[in-house]
Parts: C-alpha cells; structure tokens; sequence
C-alpha cells in the first residue's frame, strides 16, 4: 500500500515501511529554498511520530539531487538584514540538525548533481549511494562565502581532515567515483540501479530490525564520534544490553532465531524507547 502527501518543493510517498521523500523542483536541479526547508522540517517531524515508517530515503526529481541554495535573487542571495548577528541561524543547519535528531534511519540516494547544501544536508544521513551520474561539491569559497549545515563537523569526521580540506578550501566539484574512494559515499550505482540499492537497503532494515534497536543504535554511533574515552561507549552499551536483554523485543529476536521464522517485533519508538533515552543533553545555540 502506498500513502502519498500532498508538499510542492517536495514529494512524500511511503510504502512498505519505507518513506521516499523526493526533491521536487526539477526545472532548477532541485535547488534548495525556504519553502523546501520548511517542507522537509516538517516531513521529518511526521515521519519521526509514524510508527508506520521504519527508514527514510531521499532523493532527488529528474537529473539533479540538489544544486545547491536557489541563486535567482542574484548577488543579495545570502544577504541578511536586520537580523542579531548572535541570534541569526543558518537554515542549512537547522537541517541537519533536524537530520541528526531522528529516530530513523535515512539513506541519500544521490541521483546526479549535489553541490553546496544539496551534499552537506546529506551528511547527517546514515547511508549514501551515489549514481555514477552524480557530482559532489562544496562550493562555498567559490561564492564567497563559508561551509554551512554543520558541515565543518561532518565533513571531517566522515573523510578525515585532509580530504574535507581539500574539498572546501578549493570548492571544487568531484564526480562520485572521488567520493566512493574517500568513503563520502557508500556506493557508486548505474542509474538505474540507483533507487532499487536504496530500496532494498531500507527494505532490509524494515524486515529484519527491531525498530526500537535501531533508533538506539543509530544515535549511539552518531554521540559516540564526541565521547571521550571508550568507557562513555561502555557505560551508553551497557545500559542498551540491560534494558533491550530484558525487553519483549530481545525474546523475539532470540525465539524468532531459533524457530527459524521472521521476527515480528512488538515495540514501537513512539512508545517503547528505554527511560535512559535520550542519554545526552542537547546543546541550546
């Protein structure tokens, strides 16, 4: 069955499980604007209160993922007037922060072009797949301008220091075979191959995890990048295998195994997630 939603800048279509939000504006490359923001922001927060939906993917309408901000207000594009310059925040990152903060688990399916924020909002993202039609680029020295959506956070973390340098202090745009070397992205698809890689990917999550176990896991990996020993790890695991060993959940894993069959796991996120959750506190900007 599939369950469609009615946005402009994008499209929100969720089947078996699996949402597949697609930019939506192919006649400018899917280029990134307020009202995409907003629509993303609150796909997100619906899809995070959806025990319905157990991954997401995102993806891009036509050739383009995203080219980036929409440039057509020409050279005052990035101005801001009369706004604190203390209580001004970039929309990008907001983003991925809200990227960052969910419940599910989100793979990028970059369908062709990425540039400026149509590859950093990717990088909270928990899987990438690339096309072999697509181009990555962080392109914001090349506008005057400086890296946003967090992405002086991600980008080092996921590639190292050396190659985020090189990327953004040159700004140039790299086809995806550069980015599969540099651990950017996960996999480089043929077109067509693309979607179907991303399905299935979401598709084995949604068979075969419990969904409550995989929220946990997903910001476990994520907080651990800051922690400062091994031991904030230990202490974060040993609290997941107490709470989740004796939970509903870990029997029907176990039982499920044993009897050779699926397992049909009864806890649900909305509900069900262990009162040590979230065992952080977020920072206020």
């Amino acid at each position: 069955m599939t369950q469609e939603s009615s946005y402009e800048a994008i499209r929100y279509e969720v089947q078996d499980g699996v949402l597949t939000m697609t930019l939506n504006r192919p006649e400018r490359l899917n280029a990134f604007n307020g009202q995409m923001a907003a629509e993303m922001m609150e796909a997100f927060d619906r899809a995070d209160g959806d025990d319905n939906i157990r991954a997401i993917i995102v993806t891009g309408e036509g050739r383009g993922f995203c080219a980036g901000a929409d440039l057509s207000s020409g050279g005052d594009t990035f101005a801001r007037s009369n706004e604190d310059l203390e209580a001004y925040r970039d929309g990008g990152g907001v983003l991925s922060l809200r990227i960052y903060a969910l419940r599910k688990p989100i793979i990028a399916a970059i369908n062709g072009p990425a540039v400026g924020v149509g590859i950093t909002m990717t990088l909270p993202m928990d899987v990438r797949l690339a096309s072999t039609e697509a181009r990555m680029g962080f392109v914001f020295v090349r506008r005057g301008m400086v890296p946003e959506a967090c992405s002086s956070y991600f980008l080092p973390r996921l590639v190292g220091m050396g190659r985020a340098s090189e990327w953004t202090l040159t700004g140039r745009v790299f086809p995806a075979s550069e980015a599969l070397e540099a651990g950017l992205v996960n996999r480089v698809l043929p077109p067509e191959d693309l979607l179907p890689a991303a399905r299935e990917l979401a598709s084995e999550i949604v068979a075969n995890a419990s969904p409550v176990s995989v929220t946990l896991t997903r910001h476990m990996l994520w907080k651990a990048l800051d922690a400062e020993s091994p031991m904030a790890a230990h202490r974060v695991e040993s609290k997941g295998i107490y709470t989740r060993g004796r939970s509903a959940d870990a029997r029907e894993g176990v039982v499920s195994f044993l009897e050779k069959r699926p397992a049909e796991f009864p806890l649900k996120v909305s509900a069900d997630l262990p009162s040590y959750f979230p065992w952080w506190e977020d920072e206020k900007f």
